[in-house]
């Protein structure tokens, strides 16, 4: 899929970050776009954009848990449009908290948006996006997808599977000879809402986390983010990452392999023990004396 003029894209996560960016890039160069998020506030501005730039988006809100709605979406999709090309599954959260303290209800919620939420939508798309005889499938894993993380293992165990269940999937393709290209896509630092979105499962504050998470790790656009992932669709890449920070850690997984672990989990303690750190209090000056007559 050199091009994208005339083609069918449908996306969800598409009410904010990636997603947004992703349906205007493809809208701007020619393709027909279907757009869907559980967010009816920023699905509706996604929308308006899109109208602004002159296209006729299908907009549906949809929650990707919700195995019915999914495969009755993407239906509706390529019934309004004669077929689908393409299908961007990225939509996904995160629950802050430790595998000792995290209820089974949060761990349930994350697998069940960011990895159940990406099978749904593969298996309602596939059927059309091989009728179309040139599809393709687009999974977003994560960087965490490349390696663990404290406090994130219900996200880590989502987007290591995402990551699996893609490569399978896109091996399945090739055995079978279908006209689908299949991308894993792992971004590093994106400036996107899911962490000031996220949620703790100890109720805990996390803004402290969302203030270094924004300002020291974001690095890339959710524009640049699109850009990276259409040229890797173009290219038909297995792998695509994003950010220079994905790549350091990609290949920091490789070289290491499982020996990463207590290095990265050394960074983790210290990031933490700073971010429980008290405050240091402002120096107050000393009053002076006045000098005797």
């Amino acid at each position: 899929m050199k091009d994208f003029r005339d083609r069918v894209a449908a996306i969800t996560g598409a009410g904010s970050g990636i997603g947004r960016a992703l349906a205007l890039q493809l809208a701007d160069e020619g393709a027909r776009v279907a757009v869907s998020d559980w967010d009816a506030a920023g699905l509706a501005a996604t929308v308006a954009l899109l109208e602004g730039a002159g296209a006729t988006p299908h907009s549906t809100v949809l929650d990707v848990r919700d195995r019915a709605a999914v495969h009755a979406w993407a239906d509706a999709v390529a019934d309004h449009f004669g077929g689908v090309n393409l299908v961007v599954n990225n939509a996904g959260i995160t629950i802050f908290g430790t595998v000792e303290e995290s209820p089974y209800e949060d761990i349930e919620k994350v697998l069940d948006v960011d990895f159940w939420g990406v099978v749904h939508g593969t298996k309602a798309f596939l059927p059309h996006l091989i009728a179309s005889g040139e599809g393709h499938v687009v999974n977003v894993s994560s960087v965490f997808g490349l390696f663990g993380v404290p406090t994130q293992s219900s996200y880590n165990a989502a987007k290591f599977a995402v990551r699996g269940f893609t490569e399978a999937l896109r091996q399945e393709m090739l055995v079978d000879g279908h006209p689908v290209g299949v991308t894993c896509v792992h971004p590093g630092g994106i400036r996107t809402n899911i962490v000031n979105n996220a949620t703790a499962s100890n109720a805990a504050d996390i803004s402290g986390i969302a203030r270094v998470f924004e300002e020291r790790l974001t690095r890339t656009s959710p524009e640049a983010a699109a850009r990276t992932i259409l040229r890797g669709v173009r290219a038909r890449r297995p792998k695509v990452l994003i950010g220079a920070d994905a790549v350091a850690v990609d290949l920091v997984v490789r070289v290491l392999g499982a020996a990463y672990q207590r290095p990265f989990a050394a960074v983790s303690r210290r990031l933490t023990a700073s971010l429980k750190a008290p405050a240091a209090r402002p120096a107050v000056p000393r009053s002076r004396k006045k000098a005797s007559a």
